[in-house]
């Protein structure tokens, strides 16, 4: 049987949390953030651990680790959420080269707090590896490798097809890159021993408490108004259902499918002993782990994106999706062949109009936000946790001076050009995918016309 949705596979393990009580009533708090995803919860508890006076106060519409923070690969990196050229043009080069200094720094972070709260995630520190497996993915590994020693990553290192199938037996690997910078995960485990640590500290999370809008100076609720100086929106991929937000940032859908426990055999095929994070270099991207119970999750692209930004609550995938994650895997690692899909699931993660995420607060109002991490928020939610806590501290350091904080986008196009640009682009990339297997040695000239479009 295959599980199809309920939240996620993470949580069948890990069992669904009861929930805390709701709002009752209107209250008045120091700082009010709304969303118990990671930013949410790691920006409440590094404002308490710098100032434990502060009364904070977390809304959560459904329960902490709800959304992308309980649904995600469990790829604790430290990949930039966003184009390095964008924030270069902004910024310049070295603030770029400050902040991969900074992620790289995050995942240590992460690591170190999760020992010192008891929180045991299923941690393995082992890199990921980056794979090519078809003649025309070999010229993007490369130049993907030089752009990104360019900008701040001089210890990734360039691998030959054998030392690829030498960490993991990768059918048809022509070569690889492996960045150190990466931990594997489990995401529940992580976020909800994260929010204990948030509730040990003091600070009131009321679960099953929508915001329905957010005002300088308060939060609405259909249970009263949290009122505080300083509001803090951590929504990420659900941002699109708050009032006035609709264009704000594009809810993308990723799906996810989980094997049964592989046998022996089949591990002594694969290997994959170091626990690497394993990603391709296909257009439409797949991204998988080695669980700790000797399981594989791999994910990738099913729906891309619903009409007028709609956001699918149970995760629940379609059969046609299930199988292409299922195909991709055998096709990956032929020893998986036969092993059966126990669980799939989706979940949306907030991709800004420039595909680069951002960390804001205005004085003035009061009003904060962060997010937009485009896939790659299980470190940067800390690094931007950290820098909320510091703009709204009022401190200028490191962090605050980090090329995403203040930057801005302009809003998504309106519907339907938003459906149609995003399901076109996901159409090229598919259709240049099927182009390369085909023995291609360049990249298919319509992925270009889909970097176009996304205008990445």
């Amino acid at each position: 049987m295959t599980w199809n949705g309920n939240i996620s596979f993470w949580y069948r393990q890990t069992g669904v949390p009861g929930r805390r009580d709701p709002l009752d009533g209107p209250v008045d708090a120091d700082v009010c953030v709304v969303g118990a995803g990671f930013t949410g919860l790691w920006t409440a508890y590094y404002l308490k651990k710098a100032d434990p006076d502060l009364d904070i106060v977390v809304l959560e519409r459904e329960f902490a680790g709800f959304g992308a923070s309980g649904r995600n690969a469990g790829w604790l990196s430290a990949k930039i959420a966003g184009s390095p050229a964008t924030y270069a043009k902004e910024r310049g080069r070295q603030s770029v080269l400050e902040l991969q200094r900074a992620m790289n720094a995050t995942v240590d972070e992460v690591i170190a707090v999760a020992e010192a709260e008891g929180i045991d995630a299923d941690v393995v520190k082992s890199g990921y590896l980056s794979v090519a497996h078809r003649p025309a993915q070999l010229p993007r590994l490369r130049a993907a490798h030089e752009k990104s020693r360019y900008w701040g990553n001089e210890d990734e290192v360039l691998l030959s097809g054998r030392e690829v199938r030498d960490r993991v037996d990768v059918a048809g690997a022509l070569g690889g890159v492996h960045n150190p910078h990466c931990a594997r995960v489990h995401p529940a485990k992580l976020v909800q021993g994260l929010a204990r640590a948030v509730a040990a500290l003091g600070v009131r999370i009321h679960e099953s408490t929508p915001a329905t809008r957010i005002a300088p100076g308060r939060v609405e609720t259909p249970f009263g108004t949290v009122r505080a100086r300083s509001v803090l929106r951590a929504t990420e991929g659900f941002t699109t259902d708050l009032h006035g937000e609709r264009r704000t940032w594009l809810p993308m859908n990723s799906s996810m499918v989980v094997t049964e426990p592989l046998s022996a055999a089949a591990w002594k095929a694969i290997g994959w002993d170091g626990h690497e994070l394993l990603s391709d270099l296909t257009h439409a991207y797949t991204y998988a782990q080695r669980t700790a119970d000797g399981r594989i999750a791999i994910g990738g692209r099913g729906v891309p994106y619903r009409f007028g930004s709609r956001v699918d609550q149970d995760g629940r995938t379609s059969p046609k999706t299930v199988r292409a994650l299922r195909d991709t895997l055998n096709r990956l690692l032929p020893a998986t062949v036969g092993a059966r899909i126990e669980h799939a699931w989706s979940g949306v993660l907030a991709v800004p109009r420039d595909w680069c995420a951002s960390v804001s607060f205005d004085r003035a109002t009061g009003l904060g936000w962060a997010g937009g991490y485009v896939g790659h928020g299980v470190a940067a939610t800390n690094l931007a946790g950290r820098t909320l806590r510091d703009l709204v501290l009022e401190r200028d350091t490191e962090l605050t001076r980090l090329p995403w904080t203040g930057h801005r986008t302009r809003a998504w196009e309106p519907e339907p050009a938003r459906w149609l640009g995003v399901h076109g682009m996901y159409a090229a990339y598919r259709a240049a995918d099927r182009s390369e297997a085909a023995r291609r040695t360049t990249t298919a000239p319509i992925a270009k016309l889909a970097d176009r479009i996304s205008g990445r």
